[in-house]
């Protein structure tokens, strides 16, 4: 039987074309949503852009006949747009509240086929709980989620022969079938080497090893080794990198964009970004430019980059110490930029550096990898442990999105980085809190 779908404001602000994602069923719209992606629509930002979306899809659908009655969608389904229902609530649930008349409306739609099933579709916890307390099928909308442990990790263990061990050492390549840019373990006995599959020679080569490291930094375990790789290999244009705090995965990727824009020139510029999004409670708006509104935002890069100049550790003094953030972006070869206004340009020949990823939502990954001209590469790094968006968690992130899909990319690249090498402290921090 066809199921009738409610659908909450939060749904379409997170995916506007989420009225097409629901096969042949039922879509219902409540007028108190319109009403609510009304207030939206004027906003520059992301929820501002799918407003309008929204309005501009409900009003070419108007043609197709009155939206009170239902009209059909492209999935044989129908959508319609319905005043709030007559149904009481309990009295601790005030009907000023839009939350509660979309609820109101759940409860008569139910009442008037008893047998179709209904349910609401909401990204708002508590509407979810007090749904099911009225008796209503809540549901969160992930159109798109990868539960954490089925992501895909970009690396595994594989025991052979030592032979193969041997051959891999003295020919520099060993027969295999494994995903494209995918890294292996190779372990016999008491013997191990590092490889990775490529996709060209349709077998495994060697890592790429920088003698002199990227900038000072050396690999600490395994996986830091095989992010080099991916973030050195000029045929590998999208790397994503996913771990917990301390892994290495900003400054890995940071040093590789110096050694590749500032050492080897093959990129006009390094472009770095972030989600503005804060941890606890915003301090409200900054005063100052747009850069003196960025410097707070940005200081995790800073601190990155002038680590690597060794403006703050003398270990790497030799090596540019007191050029800094500002020589690099006074020379063109910086650029550090917030991604609120990305929308529309297209970026050539730069190695492009997304930290936080996890923050960003698949349409907005979506938009951030559409924007890459010829010859850019982009580096997506991120937790998906550490989320402050409250639109997205860990399964239904912009990162996890795009890692999984693609992974049988052979222009892609993908690592997990598990082990903290930032300090003792930092990954007794993550182990025990």
């Amino acid at each position: 039987m066809r199921k009738a779908f409610i659908l909450d404001t939060n749904v379409l602000l997170f995916d506007p074309q989420a009225l097409f994602k629901f096969g042949e069923n039922d879509i219902i719209i409540p007028i108190v949503v319109v009403e609510e992606i009304d207030r939206f629509k004027r906003e520059q930002s992301e929820n501002g852009r799918h407003a309008r979306t929204f309005s501009r899809l409900i009003d070419a659908m108007r043609s197709l006949g009155p939206l009170s009655q239902g009209v059909a969608l492209p999935q044989q389904g129908m959508l319609t747009v319905m005043l709030g229902g007559d149904q009481k609530l309990p009295v601790e649930l005030a009907m000023e509240k839009a939350d509660n008349r979309i609820l109101a409306l759940a409860i008569s739609v139910k009442q008037e086929n008893q047998e179709r099933p209904v349910v609401l579709v909401t990204k708002d916890i508590n509407l979810r709980i007090k749904a099911d307390a009225l008796g209503i099928v809540a549901d969160d909308y992930e159109p798109e989620s990868v539960e954490p442990e089925d992501l895909y990790a970009g690396s595994l263990e594989i025991e052979v022969p030592l032979e193969a061990i041997e051959e891999f050492r003295c020919t520099k390549r060993l027969d295999m079938q494994l995903k494209p840019n995918q890294y292996v373990t190779l372990i016999a006995k008491d013997q191990s080497v590092m490889a990775k599959y490529s996709f060209a020679d349709k077998a495994l080569v060697p890592l790429l090893r920088p003698t002199k490291g990227l900038w000072g930094i050396f690999p600490k375990n395994s996986e830091q080794a095989f992010a080099i790789d991916a973030l050195l290999d000029d045929r590998v244009q999208l790397v994503s990198l996913v771990g917990k705090a301390g892994t290495g995965k900003t400054l890995l990727a940071i040093a590789a964009g110096l050694v590749k824009t500032v050492d080897e020139g093959l990129y006009h510029r390094m472009l770095v970004s972030r989600p503005v999004f804060p941890l606890g409670k915003d301090i409200g708006f900054l005063p100052g430019d747009i850069e003196e509104k960025l410097n707070p935002w940005m200081q995790p890069i800073f601190d990155n980059i002038d680590f690597l100049f060794g403006t703050t550790s003398e270990k790497s003094a030799n090596r540019g110490a007191g050029k800094g953030c500002q020589e690099l972006m006074g020379q063109g070869l910086l650029q550090i930029e917030p991604l609120t206004y990305i929308r529309g340009r297209s970026i050539p020949q730069q190695y492009m550096i997304v930290d936080e990823a996890q923050n960003l939502t698949p349409h907005e990954i979506k938009t951030i990898v559409t924007r890459a001209g010829e010859g850019t590469k982009i580096v997506l790094t991120g937790d998906s442990q550490q989320i402050d968006n409250p639109y997205v968690d860990s399964a239904n992130n912009g990162l996890v999105y795009l890692v999984d899909r693609f992974q049988d990319e052979p222009i892609a690249a993908h690592v997990t980085l598990s082990k903290g090498e930032r300090s003792r402290l930092s990954e007794l921090a993550t182990q025990l809190l």
